[in-house]
C-alpha cells in the first residue's frame, strides 16, 4: 500500500511505493568498474603533473610529488570561478588515497579519519577566506555524477547561501524544535535506526529516494567546518560502516555523500548531518512535474536490511 510521508529534516514529500519495485526492468545493467587502474589516471601517486599545483596535503613527499597520503588540488573544471564577474566561489579536489582501488570505506580507520579532518579543514579555510557557505561532497561511480574512479571528495566554496541551504535554516527556525533529534526519535519509533552510537545511523521514514540513510552526531553543532577531532573519527566510524552494510546489501553501487552544514555567521539554529544516496533509482517526469518524490523502498525494510548486514 502507498503511504504519503514527509521527510523530518528537509520537508521533502514522498509517496512510499513498495509494490514500484517490482517493474521489470529491461535496460542492460551498468558496467563493472575495471578491476586494472588506469594509466592516464591524473590522481594517481607520479601523476602529479596532471593536476593543478596541489594547496594542501596530508603525509610526506614534495608538493605535487608523490608521498602525500591526502592531496588537495584546485578542480581543474571548476564550478564556479575566482573572478567577480562569475559566480565567485573556490572548487577544490580532495583526492582520499593514493590507492586507486582503495575506496573511502575499505581505508583503516585513521586514514579514513585523516581524510575527513583534511575535508574539515579545507571547509574552515575556505570559510576564514570570506566565503559564505562550503559545500563537501564525495561522489562515488558514474551513476553519482562522478567522472574518476579513483577515491576523491570536493568541496565547494560559495559567496552566498543557496536557497536550499536557506530553506532548510528557516525550516529549521520556523518549526522551533531539534529536527534532526526529532528525526532520530522517529526513526526509533518505527524501528528505522541501523546503528546507535555516538554518531547515530538511520533511514529517514520519509526518505525521497531509496536506501537513503543519514548520519548525525548525537550532541552535533551546526558547521561541519566547526566539528572537533573527535566528532569527525565517530563520523568517520559511522560513514565506513554504512558504507560497507551498502556494500554487504547491494554489491558495488555509485553513492553521493553529502554533508549537511549551515554557513558562516547564520544565527538561525541548525544541526549538521550526513545524507548518503545510493543510485539506485531515478527519478522521473511525475517527481519533476509535483516536487514529490516515489520511494520504491520501505524505509524500515531499508533499516532491518542494512542492520543484519
Amino acid at each position: 500500500m502507498q503511504e504519503l510521508r514527509t521527510d523530518e529534516l528537509t520537508g521533502g514529500c514522498a509517496i512510499v511505493a513498495p509494490g514500484r519495485a517490482t517493474r521489470p526492468v529491461v535496460f542492460s545493467p551498468p558496467a563493472p568498474i575495471a578491476a586494472t587502474t588506469p594509466p592516464d589516471c591524473p590522481f594517481c601517486p607520479t601523476h602529479e603533473g596532471m593536476t593543478p599545483k596541489e594547496v594542501a596535503r596530508v603525509g610526506g613527499g614534495e608538493p605535487d610529488a608523490p608521498g602525500w597520503q591526502v592531496r588537495v588540488v584546485p578542480n581543474l573544471y571548476p564550478i564556479v570561478g575566482a573572478d567577480d564577474d562569475g559566480v565567485r566561489g573556490a572548487h577544490e579536489v580532495l583526492i582520499l588515497s593514493p590507492d586507486h582501488h582503495q575506496q573511502f570505506d575499505a581505508l583503516t580507520l585513521d586514514d579514513a579519519t585523516a581524510a575527513l579532518l583534511a575535508l574539515r579543514d579545507r571547509a574552515a579555510f575556505q570559510l576564514d577566506a570570506g566565503f559564505v557557505h562550503a559545500q563537501p561532497l564525495i561522489n562515488y561511480g558514474r551513476a553519482s555524477g562522478a567522472s574518476i574512479e579513483h577515491p576523491h571528495a570536493q568541496l565547494v566554496a560559495l559567496a552566498f547561501t543557496p536557497p536550499h541551504v536557506d530553506a532548510i535554516l528557516t525550516r529549521f527556525a520556523n518549526l522551533g524544535r531539534h529536527l534532526v533529534v526529532d528525526s532520530i526519535d522517529a526513526a526509533r519509533e518505527k524501528k528505522c535506526l541501523v546503528r546507535e552510537a555516538e554518531a547515530v545511523t538511520w533511514c529517514p521514514p520519509g526518505a525521497t529516494s531509496p536506501y537513503l540513510v543519514r548520519i548525525a552526531l548525537a550532541a552535533g553543532g551546526a558547521r561541519f567546518d566547526q566539528t572537533t577531532d573527535h566528532g569527525i573519527r565517530a563520523l568517520t566510524e559511522a560513514l565506513q560502516d554504512a558504507l560497507a552494510r551498502f556494500h554487504t546489501t547491494m554489491g558495488e553501487i555509485a553513492y553521493n555523500v553529502v554533508i549537511n552544514t549551515a554557513p558562516r555567521e547564520d544565527p538561525r539554529p541548525f544541526h549538521m548531518w550526513f545524507d548518503i544516496v545510493p543510485r539506485v533509482g531515478v527519478y522521473g517526469g511525475f517527481e519533476m512535474g509535483t516536487g514529490v518524490w516515489v520511494n520504491p523502498a520501505l524505509p524500515e525494510t531499508t533499516a532491518s536490511l542494512l542492520r543484519d548486514a
